[in-house]
Parts: structure tokens; C-alpha cells; sequence
């Protein structure tokens, strides 16, 4: 990538700490960001990228240090002081209404109070500009709770771009796009960039941030730990800064597939008149991982929660250990060996308010709870194992969840889960937003499950993490889903082609059903 001259800087932070109880989040962390340039903040799950951009943007005050934009002092814990200096913010946990329009949502905080009518023609022909520009395709009239987790993600970008932002803070902006999607949204970044705007992104991508930025700043631990240059560093020594030890993935060894514990046949979805599922049909066997792969948005996210027990179906049957089952709700699925993580942490996995022990318990309160009584002592001993076991940062048992990360949140709702051995496991997007050390290491969980015979679900919209863990592969597209293929006979050109709609190749290598 070409270095650009970037003097003086547009943005300085200027030791910056700040805790949360007995954590330390950030840690005198100093870091500066030029006209047209794209900084990538890495860090391990709970390192302080997020907290740090929070702080920026003014949502939290620190308990040290200040920011100057363009030299002038930003008044601390003020948002509208940070969007008054022209500074804009990509969330990660989404800051939207579930019951507006896409437009509306868009449009929220744009206009002042006193103007008569809305200017709803003008804010749809801009919006409308700006998706066709990076390629972000939405219906401005759709009710965004009816929207899948990728498309939500899609308003959130849209929105702040919207506002004409001259320093852009993207927290995980491409977690929930293609590789295409996420292409063209660094491709006009970049292009931005050049012609002014000044970018911080987070991203647990190293591919996209080895591509997108000029400089890369390491967290660890709540402290900067490192600064390089995009052209002077490798992923590799991006993975070992990021968490203090070299990083491998596991491997998938062969194995055989013992019964099928879950079957569908010719399972459909309509809502609101539209059809979201058409006739899927798929098996799965104990020991294996089927893998379904997809755009966002092509109906696996009301697969899964069908399959969850968080809704229900319009047509066809489900077979559980071979026995036909109607409509179950989320106590008779978790009641019946199935563990769920779901694509929407926030939303479905895990009630911020609540503490790190009540979540860990939450699905289970059969075991711990006796006469409606919650046992505390045993729900906190559980969430220690899960601490312990998932390496969970950020707070102790007693902890608001809301106070973890992102990626910490997941590894609560991961190992609630898989420390309970479930015979099935519907894991929806299971690494989304982790970083590569977490990664690896909930690969390595999901495998190690499947050699102790449980049958793994993987919904992903990652090539990588479903060649690398699935033995068969199905695509799903507008609903339907393709036949079944080998992983030792996938790619990712072939399954390009699938989730793209072309299936001639597809039996190649079936599995027998």
C-alpha cells in the first residue's frame, strides 16, 4: 500500500485509562490518527479496543487522559460534542430501533425537532445513493426487526456514513459480510481515505487489515503493546502480538459419523406472506459437523432458530433421534440434549442486565433452581468453570454481562453450552467478532465435541471456518439448500458457485442420506 503524508494529526488520544471495577479496561494508551489515513486497532477479546472507541466517541469518560481533534480538546462523555467534531461511529452491538424502517432509523438524529415535515424524499434518494456506492444493498422501507443480523449490520454502516463523518470509527464493520461485501466497503473506504476522510477500524480479520490499513496498533492486556507499519508486519506476527503466543488453528482429523440424531424433510417459513424457507431438507449424525454456508440474509438465521425453539415452523417435519417432533420451545430443545448458540448474542444469547452467573444458568434452570429458588452458590461455581475453562475476560461471576466484550460474551454463551456435552449443537456464526486466539481455540472445542460423538450444526458465512471444521457442506440460497457435498471435495471457488445458486456440481461427493 502506498504511505501517505499524513501531518498533522486530525486526532490524538492522549493517555487514556479507564476502569471498570476491579478492571483495568484501558491502560495510558496514546495513539494519533493523520488526514486520509486508515488505522486497524487489533486486540484480543476484552484487550480495551472497544472501551477506547467508546471514550472517543463519547459514550464513556475516562478516568485519565483527554482527545483532541484537529487540536481542539473534545469534551469528554459527550456524543453529540463527537459527532458535532465530525467524528461518526460503526457499533458493534447494533444501536437501532427494532420497530422503524430502515429509512427511519437512518434518518434518527438528522433532523431537528422544530422543521416542519420530514425530509423523507431527499434522506431516501441519499440513502438509497450511498448503498448502491458501497454495495450495501437495503430496502428503506423494511421494518429493521424483521431484518437478519447482517442486514442490521449493513443500517449500522449506513447510517454512519450517512452523516458525512470526517474521522470514521468502525467497530468489526465486515463481522457479518462477504468477503465481496467486505471488499467493496474497504475498497470505498480507501478511496475515501484518499480524498480526506480519516479511518480507526477494529477488526479480528488479519486478511482485511494486512489489505485496508496503513498502520496497525496492538492492545493487549488494556495497553498498547505494539505499533506497525501495514507494509513492515505479517499476520503472523499480527496473531503473536495480539495475544503473547504464536497462533495455530486445529485440524480436522477424519472420522465416522454414527446415526442421524436430527433430520428435516421439506421444512418451510413464511412470514408476513413471504416465504424465508422453502423444502430444506438435511440430515445430521452423531460425530459430525454439517456445515451450512450462505449470504447473509438467505434464510439461515430462521433456521436456526427454528431449530433452537425460538420459532416456529410453517410446514414440513423435524425427526429428533428418529422420532418426529412438533414446534419446541427453548426448554424442551435445551431439555432434550440440544445446545444452542445463536447468531444474535445480544438479542437472544445472553440479557446484558443480568449477571455472568444468572446467563451461565439461565437454560438450565431445571438443574440449578429447586422450588423456584436459584441455587447462587452453584450458579456461581458454573460460571467459574466457564471463566476458567473459556478463558471469559472482563469481569468475575458476579459481573453485568453488558461490562464483557463482544467476543467475551460469546465465549459465555459457547461454553454454557459445550461444558454441558450436548448430543446436538446448533452453532450459528460461533466465532463472529472473536479474535484469532479465540478462535482457534473455539475451533478446537467444536472439534473436540464432535470426537466425543456430538452431532455439530455450523451455520457460518466463513468459507475458512467451514472447510476447515464441516465433513459435508450444504449452501443455502433464498431459502432452499443445496445438496450436500464432502469437505475433502469443497473449495472455495465450488462453494462460491453453491451460495451464489449454482448447484450443478453439487452432488459431486454427496454424502448418502
Amino acid at each position: 500500500m502506498t504511505e501517505r503524508n499524513i501531518s498533522p494529526p486530525v486526532l490524538e488520544i492522549v493517555g487514556i485509562s479507564k476502569r471498570f471495577g476491579d478492571n483495568l479496561a484501558n491502560n495510558d494508551i496514546s495513539m494519533s490518527l493523520g488526514k486520509g489515513e486508515i488505522v486497524a486497532l487489533l486486540g484480543e477479546n476484552g484487550a480495551g479496543k472497544t472501551t477506547l472507541m467508546s471514550i472517543l466517541f463519547g459514550h464513556y469518560v475516562p478516568d485519565a487522559g483527554h482527545i483532541l481533534v484537529d487540536g481542539a480538546e473534545l469534551p469528554p462523555g459527550r456524543p453529540r460534542a463527537a459527532i458535532g467534531a465530525g467524528v461518526g461511529m460503526v457499533h458493534q452491538h447494533f444501536s437501532l430501533a427494532a420497530n422503524l424502517t430502515v429509512l427511519e432509523n437512518v434518518m434518527t438524529g438528522t433532523e431537528k425537532l422544530w422543521k416542519p415535515g420530514s425530509g423523507t424524499v431527499a434522506a431516501r434518494r441519499k440513502l438509497l445513493g450511498i448503498a448502491e456506492r458501497f454495495g450495501l444493498k437495503v430496502d428503506p422501507d423494511a421494518r429493521l426487526g424483521d431484518l437478519s443480523v447482517g442486514e442490521q449490520q449493513r443500517v449500522e454502516i449506513l447510517k454512519a456514513l450517512y452523516n458525512d463523518a470526517r474521522i470514521l470509527i468502525l467497530d468489526e464493520p465486515t463481522a457479518v459480510l462477504t468477503n465481496i461485501e467486505a471488499e467493496r466497503l474497504f475498497a470505498t473506504l480507501k478511496d475515501m481515505a484518499r480524498q480526506g476522510l480519516s479511518l480507526i477500524f477494529i477488526s479480528h480479520k488479519l486478511d482485511e487489515v494486512m489489505a485496508a490499513a496503513d498502520r496497525i496498533v496492538v492492545l493487549r492486556g488494556g495497553r498498547m503493546v505494539a505499533e506497525r507499519k501495514a507494509a513492515e508486519t505479517d499476520k503472523a506476527e499480527l496473531a503473536e502480538l495480539m495475544v503473547g503466543r504464536r497462533v495455530t488453528r486445529p485440524v480436522r482429523e477424519a472420522s465416522m459419523p454414527g446415526a442421524v440424531v436430527l433430520e428435516a424433510r421439506d421444512v418451510g417459513l413464511r412470514i408476513g406472506g413471504v416465504e424465508r424457507l422453502k423444502n430444506v431438507g438435511f440430515t445430521l449424525r452423531e460425530g459430525e459437523v454439517l456445515g451450512i454456508i450462505g449470504v447473509s440474509g438467505n434464510g439461515q438465521a430462521p433456521l436456526a432458530r427454528i431449530l433452537s425453539g425460538t420459532l416456529a415452523r410453517t410446514s414440513g417435519e423435524l425427526l429428533l433421534y428418529g422420532a418426529p417432533v412438533g414446534d419446541l420451545g427453548v426448554a424442551e430443545v435445551v431439555g432434550t440434549g440440544i445446545g444452542r448458540i445463536p447468531e444474535d448474542r445480544n438479542g437472544e444469547g445472553a440479557i446484558g442486565e443480568m449477571a455472568i452467573w444468572e446467563n451461565a444458568v439461565l437454560e438450565r434452570l431445571a438443574v440449578y433452581a429447586r422450588n423456584g429458588i436459584v441455587d447462587r452458590k452453584a450458579g456461581m461455581a458454573f460460571a467459574d468453570r466457564i471463566i476458567a475453562q473459556f478463558d471469559v475476560r472482563g469481569g468475575t461471576a458476579a459481573s453485568r454481562t453488558r461490562l464483557l466484550s463482544g467476543g467475551n460474551m460469546q465465549k459465555l454463551i459457547l461454553g454454557r453450552n459445550l461444558i454441558a456435552r450436548p448430543r446436538i449443537l446448533i452453532a450459528a456464526q460461533p466465532a463472529r467478532g472473536l479474535d484469532e486466539g479465540a478462535v482457534a481455540a473455539v475451533h478446537a472445542r467444536i472439534l473436540d465435541a464432535r470426537k466425543a460423538g456430538t452431532a455439530v450444526l455450523l451455520i457460518s458465512e466463513d468459507l475458512d471456518e467451514v472447510i476447515s471444521l464441516a465433513d459435508r457442506i450444504q449452501a443455502i440460497v433464498g431459502g432452499r439448500l443445496s445438496p450436500p457435498v464432502e469437505a475433502d471435495h469443497a473449495d472455495a471457488r465450488r462453494l462460491g458457485l453453491m451460495m451464489s445458486g449454482d448447484w450443478s456440481h453439487a452432488k459431486e461427493g454427496a454424502h448418502a442420506s
